[in-house]
């Protein structure tokens, strides 16, 4: 048989793509869905049918504009590496495309969404922790640098102020002390956990208790705190009080951010689970431990994205930004790493921690 003598079912095969193909009309109503398009919106079609398309996603993941530009100018568009956030809590990260389609001078819209694979998520991963540990080696090149000339500051000051007759200008030698200390310390927070972790076996849901407590003990802001542990999470090797500092820092954030959006019925959640096959740094782990730390505030502001766990990157007012580039630091010390998703309404921490035995990590 001939390549001119076969012929197609067309709708067979739109539902054999991998992509996910949807149709909408002038009012972006949907009219016609594929298979992988009704599983990447987890429905029927029968619910999808010349409802809205936006029905289906948050606002903030969703330029309705910018689809109903296309429509009218003719002219097609593609966003890579788009984070579209579903109405039902959930998030993917797709390559989108749309092109303007003419049937009996109607106007319709084509939209391709392709989900990216779990290969090409390592590769930027990869990518982005490559950049944060450059900026983190220029932020700690630069903390050395100032740290040395403040010892002769402050020592200076010292000596000065013996020399001084007048008690009255020792308020001004004092002031140079107290403002070289303070500078002193913040390089010290900038230069991050310099001791070696004490790893030892222990309970991982102990150390998420004690991070529970502290954040629920704030009598300042009620925040209801959930928890959903897997009990079948064996005791892991590893520093309990370095965990319990990056995970403290990151609950902190999230209370504070509830906090300053004054968010009604705050809730933070934590939530521990097993994967299989995890992939960090570019290196595969049999078996690794999650902890996630969940809440419902307003989110990671999108400019901050890609730097959030970068030394002195922060949305708060009086915050030092180095609270997430902490834990970040202390996750390495286990080989780990830690993951965010954020869209309005939903922020989800997961630290990522390799089960493995004493001799392995050793």
């Amino acid at each position: 048989m001939s390549s001119k003598e076969i012929s197609f079912n067309l709708p067979a095969l739109l539902h054999t793509l991998k992509t996910a193909v949807l149709v909408v009309d002038a009012d972006l109503n949907v009219c016609y869905v594929n298979d992988a398009g009704l599983n990447l919106l987890e429905t029927g079609f029968s619910q999808m049918k010349e409802r809205p398309l936006n029905d289906f996603f948050i606002s903030d993941s969703f330029n309705r504009q910018r689809f109903v530009d296309a429509l009218h100018s003719g002219e097609e568009f593609s966003i890579s590496e788009l984070q579209l956030c579903f109405k039902d809590g959930r998030a993917v990260m797709v390559d989108l495309q749309a092109t303007q389609l003419e049937q009996d001078t109607t106007e319709h819209l084509l939209i391709e969404i392709l989900p990216i694979d779990k290969q090409r998520k390592i590769s930027q991963e990869t990518q982005q922790y490559a950049q944060q540990m450059a900026a983190r080696e220029l932020i700690r090149g630069l903390a050395h640098e100032i740290k040395n000339p403040l010892g002769g500051i402050r020592g200076a000051a010292q000596l000065l102020g013996k020399e001084l007759s007048d008690p009255a200008h020792h308020e001004f030698t004092q002031m140079i002390i107290d403002q070289a200390d303070r500078l002193r310390a913040l390089v010290d927070r900038l230069l991050g956990p310099n001791s070696l972790p004490q790893k030892r076996m222990c309970n991982l849901h102990e150390i998420i208790e004690k991070v529970r407590s502290v954040i629920a003990a704030d009598a300042s802001y009620h925040i209801h705190i959930e928890r959903d542990y897997d009990p079948s999470i064996p005791d892991i090797y590893a520093d309990p009080d370095m965990l319990q500092q990056a995970l403290l820092n990151i609950a902190r954030n999230a209370s504070q951010a509830l906090k300053s959006a004054k968010v009604e019925n705050p809730v933070i959640g934590f939530r521990t689970r097993i994967e299989r096959q995890c992939v960090i740094k570019g290196k595969r782990h049999t078996l690794c431990a999650l902890i996630s730390i969940i809440d419902n505030g307003p989110g990671v502001p999108k400019e901050l994205k890609d730097t959030l766990f970068y030394p002195m990157v922060t949305s708060k007012r009086k915050g030092s930004g180095l609270g997430l580039s902490i834990a970040q630091t202390l996750a390495d010390h286990h080989k780990g790493k830690i993951d965010v998703e954020s869209f309005p309404g939903y922020t989800e921490f997961t630290f990522h921690i390799p089960l493995s035995t004493k001799d392995e990590n050793t």
